[in-house]
């Protein structure tokens, strides 16, 4: 009779917040709260100066000590992408190694010189469909996809905004290319000095997950400057708290960004050049609008300063745009809750189990 599959999760020794390290964690909660062996391996021992753990009690399943894992040919051992070495005792046990993808950056930067990934005895996993894209055209392998979630009752938006007329807020997070989002600021304040005046920066940083909703919260306009990036959480968590998104896709962003102005009515019109897959929320794969935000090529200083001067003019002077993206916005977040993502990780898992 064959042995049920037991799954493991590596654990990253991270020492600061970390999203990817938390979706590892709510994987593990989903599998073992619906009753599958599922296990957390801590490469140090978290939150005895081995490593940053998320405040969230729930996102936790049960632990094996690194020095105690004892894999078999019957399970799964699954490592994030930029710890290629974690993936030893999965190798050498012959267990069923999985790597999850969760940024296209970092898989060919962290293999030792001489390695391959054609050459080793793993399968992926891939957090959005841009970054299934990626590992096919480097790895020759087509993984299945398992998006993120975010926690939908605590990121959403208030009763009522602070009024735009009074002064358009922009929220930003400095941890995503500071320099960039500083160049950005300045060169939209040089655009028109006039509507800057009317605008206030949001800055988010150190902030708990409560306090970062807040902050969404009372922001009309976010802006995104994070690149490269697998499937970015941040601007889905402030479409959910109902701000207006601008700013870069990283990539794996395309998973769900779609553009909101048609390319002929776009100051800085840009399409991504790479498939992008129907989404319910956007009829738009080509650049002919109804989206869910303005967005530029990663590192665009010029064209996000555009962007960010239309988006802020619309809530000052009114944009027919402006009600459908903010709409368009709240239903791609809505498809990225917890329920979602725990219902697809369980999916998932069955069939690995019958593979």
């Amino acid at each position: 009779m064959r042995k049920p599959m037991r799954t493991f999760f590596f654990l990253p020794p991270v020492r600061q917040a970390a999203g990817g390290v938390t979706v590892i964690r709510r994987m593990a909660a989903f599998l073992a709260a619906a009753g599958r062996e599922a296990y957390l391996v801590p490469r140090e021992n978290p939150g005895q100066g081995g490593g940053w753990a998320p405040t969230e009690a729930w996102v936790d399943a049960p632990m094996v000590a690194w020095d105690k894992l004892s894999l078999t040919k019957q399970d799964l051992w699954v490592v994030p992408e930029g710890w290629v070495n974690a993936l030893s005792p999965g190798l050498n046990a012959q267990a069923r190694c999985l790597v999850y993808v969760q940024n296209w950056a970092y898989l060919l930067s962290a293999l030792p010189e001489g390695v391959s990934w054609r050459r080793l005895p793993v399968s992926f996993l891939a957090v959005s469909d841009p970054v299934a894209q990626f590992v096919a055209a480097t790895t020759g392998q087509t993984p299945p996809v398992l998006r993120p979630g975010i926690d939908l009752s605590l990121f959403r938006a208030p009763e009522a905004k602070p009024n735009p007329q009074k002064a358009v807020r922009i929220a930003w997070m400095p941890r995503k290319n500071k320099a960039l989002a500083k160049q950005i600021q300045e060169t939209f304040q040089n655009l028109d000095e006039g509507l800057a005046a009317r605008c206030r920066w949001v800055e988010i940083a150190g902030m708990t997950a409560r306090q970062v909703a807040e902050a969404l919260g009372s922001a009309n306009i976010f802006l995104a400057t994070g690149f490269p990036e697998g499937c970015p959480l941040p601007p889905l968590e402030a479409m959910a708290c109902g701000c207006l998104p601008v700013g870069y896709m990283g990539f794996g962003g395309a998973d769900y960004m779609r553009q909101a102005l048609p390319a002929q009515d776009d100051p800085a019109p840009f399409a991504p050049w790479w498939p992008v897959r129907e989404v319910p929320w956007s009829d738009n794969r080509t650049g002919n609008g109804t989206g869910n935000g303005l967005w530029s090529a990663d590192a665009d200083i010029l064209g996000a300063a555009l962007h960010l001067k239309t988006a802020a003019s619309w809530f000052l002077e009114g944009s027919k745009y402006l009600s459908p993206t903010l709409a368009n916005a709240r239903a791609t977040a809505a498809a990225y809750g917890l329920d979602t993502q725990r219902q697809n990780v369980l999916d998932l898992w069955t069939q690995f189990e019958t593979a």
